[in-house]
């Protein structure tokens, strides 16, 4: 295995499409979204809106909540394929979990029907560090468990977490579980009127990343793991590196000098000791914002040639917040294992660079960018298996 990367040998997923990894990858197959008519949105939940969000499902006996079982069911089928791939766990195996906004429906439970008043089993279940105790119990696993945020950006900041884990020898190997579902109607009524969800119109309409007429994002929940390793037997893909920065400029919008955006995509380059004409995959952000596109569709210009491809699937599994990048990596290591690209068809005048569906996957690095919300720049180099 190549010396300077760590090994994704272990995937696993929940997401609008269904619980596991193999409905997923059909459904991005078949380049149909993964959202649903919702009802009980809107000002006074009167009204419908699509949202790419995860049905109930799981095992009870993983928590309460679908944000407890999503999190552990993606671990464990992460955990599970990895064993299969032929990993078998170190001495120190670490636990990441990328999160924004946890327990969700089991906070607005707690605050809009239970009136703050819990059993104290019931009140720890809220707790970010019960879903993590409660995985490393099942498993056994002894390292350190930490929880990582950086918005949007939240999936690619634990994945250079995970491998400055491995680099510095504090790990063996790491369990990555990037969990957001939190597209309750108040949270999506209030995307809604910052200007950037649209949930009123079929999700491959409204976001058209990089195209002609995009109004934004579908929202999406989803949880993602990964198993990492610097002795992956079978990897999917090898993550090389890359670099986080941020914008220092405003809350929601990006600095439009893209001063430190450009900074970040050079020193995660520099970073994974490549140079960007080998770069053949640009993973975009892709949220279908005018900023956004703006901003990413000039780094493509200025860092890679016009044989680099450009793609977002966001039109088809949403925007998963927190877990935005995670599912997004996800993507593109099984595209590698996989051999295609499964982008979302273009509907409109778009980019030259940018992929329209199914693609077969050429020989190349891929650069996964992600411009979280508040001014969270990220990029990971991500490369095929040695």
């Amino acid at each position: 295995m190549d010396s300077r990367g760590i090994g994704i040998c272990g995937i696993g997923t929940v997401t609008g499409y269904g619980w596991g990894r193999e409905v997923f990858w059909d459904g991005l197959t078949e380049g149909k979204h993964a959202a649903t008519l919702e009802g009980g949105y809107g000002l006074n939940h009167d009204e419908t809106a699509w949202v790419a969000k995860v049905a109930d499902g799981g095992d009870p006996a993983d928590g309460a909540s679908r944000f407890s079982r999503a999190m552990r069911a993606a671990a464990r089928e992460a955990i599970t394929d990895a064993g299969d791939r032929g990993w078998r766990p170190g001495k120190r195996v670490g636990l990441l979990h990328a999160v924004v906004l946890g327990e969700v429906d089991l906070w607005r439970e707690f605050y809009l029907t239970r009136n703050a008043d819990l059993k104290p089993r019931e009140y720890l279940a809220l707790m970010p560090s019960t879903p993590m105790s409660t995985f490393m119990q099942e498993h056994g696993f002894h390292g350190p468990a930490m929880n990582v945020s950086a918005m949007c950006a939240s999936g690619n900041a634990g994945m250079l977490t995970a491998k400055a884990w491995l680099d510095a020898g504090i790990v063996d190997d790491v369990v990555f579980v990037a969990t957001d579902l939190s597209a309750t109607p108040e949270n999506v009524l209030h995307f809604t009127r910052l200007g950037v969800a649209v949930v009123d119109t079929d999700p491959l309409d409204a976001c058209r990343p990089f195209q002609e007429g995009s109004r934004g994002f579908p929202a999406g929940e989803a949880a993602v793991a990964f198993v990492l390793s610097n002795h992956a037997e079978r990897p999917y893909a090898l993550a090389l590196g890359g670099a986080m920065s941020h914008d220092a400029h405003h809350v929601t919008s990006v600095d439009p000098g893209l001063e430190q955006v450009r900074g970040c995509f050079r020193d995660a380059l520099a970073n994974a000791g490549v140079p960007a004409s080998a770069v053949r995959y640009l993973n975009a952000h892709g949220p279908g914002t005018a900023q956004c596109d703006r901003a990413e569709a000039a780094m493509l210009e200025e860092f890679f040639g016009p044989d680099t491809g450009l793609y977002s699937v966001k039109p088809l599994v949403g925007h998963c917040q927190g877990a935005a990048s995670a599912v997004e990596m996800a993507v593109a290591a099984l595209g590698y294992d996989r051999g295609y690209i499964p982008a979302p068809p273009t509907v409109a005048p778009g980019h030259p660079q940018l992929l329209n569906g199914r693609t077969p996957v050429q020989d190349g690095l891929t650069v996964k960018s992600s411009l979280g919300m508040g001014g969270h720049n990220s990029v990971v180099v991500l490369a095929p298996p040695a």
